[in-house]
């Protein structure tokens, strides 16, 4: 290993050579769960990255990516040293490694499982389309990573996990075909096939090697005169042999039912000419000159595979009637099809800040190649299980940055825009859809573009639509936007309730010259832990302003017994209570005790009252429910006594004072029309307090208006009445 070491410090650029010795000594001394040692494997990746065209970074980061576990900040650690790209990607490539680590144990559990079924893949291709994302190059890292850990197996002829092979099968050589690596796809396929059917392997590389003396000069000579031939027909060509590979051959012996005998580029050769209209002269040579098979012929030229492969293909039949494929294309074809999409991307780093990281180098169009090609993977794999996608339940499409944003089926612009950050989809005023205007309830598709217009800052509508949340309309699929939006609007009404409190509350203070006092004194002495919290109780009339008032006067001093008359049973005593009135009111118990209604509850025929003895003002009379006839209660329990209502009398017009509190949209007309309902039933207003504020449903009016009563149980079929008044949401006694 020594050896080695020394070449890869004495060749590689400096760059590269401080990220290894970083890492050197986390890692030197290091192995991988497959018993590599940690720093080969790295030297290695970063071999195989730069004969794919990879970028030095990208090198760098084979390294640091094995270091991040060592390190209690990898994050800050590597930013510091290395700068946020580099940091980035090995960040990136580690949180993935450990995804795919974890799907491996999964796997691991289900071995039964068949090689080509797509559902062993559908977790981890999700999570990679998302990693992928976030930076293209960990894609890179990621296939030479892995072809490297088949090639230690391989060299230490040692078994590989099944979960590996598998994956390694399913999941990375599919991703490198998809990418048109075709390099690495069949290498990662031949290897993996290797270690999941040993005797297969070995019975079809037999084979190979039969003849293979007769075959391979039979074929040199074929290549010869076919080049020596091209040229003198002015056609300049470069004839190479194709390397045979064995999964390929398999899976065309398998899916056409065939023998070996019978697989028709086993033997093959590849054709190299200046340009596309040498590729037909080409063609049209060989076809003139050989027997060509029929149904045997693609033109991936006029129709590139959907990974961007381009080349003619066609097989012939030799001067001794053997078949061969010959496959023609270009230099700029032939590089597409060793390195891909990867081509047009790997050998730069943009340096520019994208979404949610960095964004690999090369131009826009590359990177929208590598992504739609990503998506068409998980849409093959979407449709391959019987009667149900795999993936079916959500949809991938881009940003303007070319980030995948992951979303539910059926998922709109709204959803995008709270996708990508709450901010935004409370802005989100339009959207375009690969570049056209659509309306904010379209689903969208696969692997679309999206680009979110808002609202400007210091506009007055800056927040989202109650429309959004009404499910008939389709704003919204994803019950994660879904409660953003209802955050918003709960926080909206919170803050105006709290306002509402809040002003209540300090008309109060200044009403009774209190205003020095602080709002979070005042708070904590009421049990309240901040005063926004009293506010809001105050604001939905859960409290009563009552119960302020009553902690702002100081306490009344006990009475003294001479104050303070005392009940003595007696029969005299007892029929002179009976008779005992004053003001409407029968006091049990007490003779002649002056009283009066309070103020705080307004009580009046026939509520369930009760009587409070006051320090020089009689006897105080509360509803029974009033929050502060309880508290006084409790303060002075002696102080109370039991009273009643005196029995109506025929001439009796007594009338008595109460609050009713109305919430209604704010309209022309509105304190008129609630006023003729009180009038029409007779009841006589003495007093109006109206308050109008702006609010998410519209001008809306808090009133309170004090009514004159002889029975409050009719009042209830009053307030029935004001509810019937156009825009009044709400009707109650205080």
């Amino acid at each position: 290993m020594k050896s080695l070491l020394a070449a890869v410090d004495a060749s590689a650029p400096p760059e590269i050579t401080r990220a290894r010795d970083f890492a050197l000594p986390f890692v030197s001394d290091q192995q991988l769960d497959t018993g590599e040692n940690t720093l080969a494997h790295a030297d290695a990746v970063a071999s195989i990255l730069k004969t794919m065209g990879a970028s030095d970074t990208m090198q760098s980061a084979s390294y640091l990516v094995y270091a991040c576990e060592h390190l209690n900040r990898p994050q800050d650690i590597l930013t510091k040293t290395f700068g946020d790209s580099l940091a980035q990607l090995a960040m990136e490539t580690t949180r993935l490694v450990k995804v795919q680590r974890q799907a491996r144990a999964v796997q691991a559990e289900h071995v039964n499982t068949p090689l080509d079924n797509p559902a062993a893949q559908t977790e981890n291709v999700r999570k990679m389309l998302l990693a992928f994302s976030r930076d293209l190059r960990v894609v890179m890292l990621r296939l030479a990573s892995r072809l490297q850990t088949l090639r230690h197996y391989a060299a230490a002829k040692q078994a590989v996990p099944p979960s590996v092979a598998r994956e390694s099968l399913n999941v990375f050589a599919p991703l490198a075909n998809r990418l048109g690596i075709w390099q690495i796809k069949w290498e990662l396929e031949d290897l993996a096939f290797r270690f999941l059917e040993p005797d297969t392997y070995k019975e079809i590389a037999s084979l190979l090697s039969d003849k293979r003396s007769q075959r391979e000069a039979q074929l040199l000579q074929l290549r010869e005169q076919l080049q020596a031939d091209l040229n003198a027909a002015g056609v300049v060509a470069l004839v190479q042999g194709r390397p045979k590979h064995i999964y390929s051959i398999v899976r065309k012996m398998r899916g056409k039912s065939l023998g070996f005998e019978q697989v028709l580029d086993v033997r093959a050769l590849r054709v190299i000419v200046p340009d596309v209209a040498a590729c037909y002269a080409a063609l049209a040579w060989v076809h003139s000159h050989f027997a060509p098979l029929p149904d045997e012929f693609d033109d991936y030229i006029a129709k590139p595979k959907v990974n961007g492969y381009q080349s003619l293909h066609t097989v012939v039949r030799s001067h001794e009637q053997q078949p061969v494929e010959i496959q023609i294309r270009t230099q700029a074809m032939h590089d597409h099809a060793e390195q891909g999409v990867a081509a047009h991307w790997a050998y730069k780093e943009a340096g520019s800040k994208g979404y949610a990281g960095v964004i690999a180098g090369g131009s826009y169009d590359a990177k929208i190649a590598v992504l739609r090609q990503l998506l068409a993977w998980e849409r093959d794999l979407s449709g391959a299980v019987e009667n149900k996608g795999l993936l079916d339940d959500r949809i991938y499409v881009l940003t303007p940055d070319a980030a995948i944003i992951e979303l539910p089926q059926g998922g709109t612009p709204v959803d995008f825009a709270y996708n990508v950050h709450t901010n935004l989809g409370h802005r989100c005023r339009g959207a375009r859809v690969d570049g056209v205007m659509v309306p904010l309830n379209t689903p969208l598709k696969n692997g679309q573009t999206v680009d979110v217009m808002v609202a400007k800052d210091g506009s007055t509508n800056l927040g989202p639509s109650r429309d959004w949340l009404n499910p008939e309309l389709g704003y919204l699929a994803s019950p994660r936007a879904r409660a953003k939006v209802r955050a918003w609007f709960n926080a909206l009404a919170s803050h105006e309730t709290v306002a509402r409190g809040r002003e209540a509350v300090e008309r109060l203070l200044q009403r009774e010259g209190k205003t020095a006092l602080k709002l979070d004194d005042l708070a904590a002495q009421l049990g309240f832990d901040a005063a926004d919290d009293l506010f809001a109780v105050v604001g939905k009339d859960e409290f009563s302003l009552r119960q302020i008032e009553a902690v702002l006067k100081p306490p009344e001093a006990a009475l003294t017994p001479d104050e303070f008359l005392i009940y003595k049973k007696s029969k005299q005593g007892e029929k002179a209570a009976e008779k005992a009135v004053a003001g409407g009111v029968l006091v049990v118990g007490m003779d002649s005790l002056m009283t009066q209604l309070a103020k705080c509850c307004k009580p009046a025929p026939p509520d369930a009252i009760g009587g409070f003895v006051t320090r020089g003002k009689g006897v105080s009379i509360h509803r029974a429910d009033c929050a502060n006839f309880r508290e006084l209660a409790a303060r002075g329990a002696e102080r109370v006594i039991p009273v009643a209502w005196s029995a109506p009398k025929a001439s009796d017009a007594a009338v008595y004072p109460v609050d009713v509190a109305i919430e209604a949209a704010d309209r022309q007309g509105l304190l008129r029309d609630i006023s003729e309902v009180f009038a029409k039933n007779k009841m006589n207003v003495i007093g109006v307090q109206t308050q109008s504020v702006k609010t998410t449903r519209g001008d809306t009016a808090w009133m309170t208006f004090t009514v004159q009563v002889a029975d409050s149980a009719k009042l209830a079929q009053v307030l029935g009445a004001v509810g019937l008044v156009e825009g009044v949401r709400s009707a109650r006694r205080r």
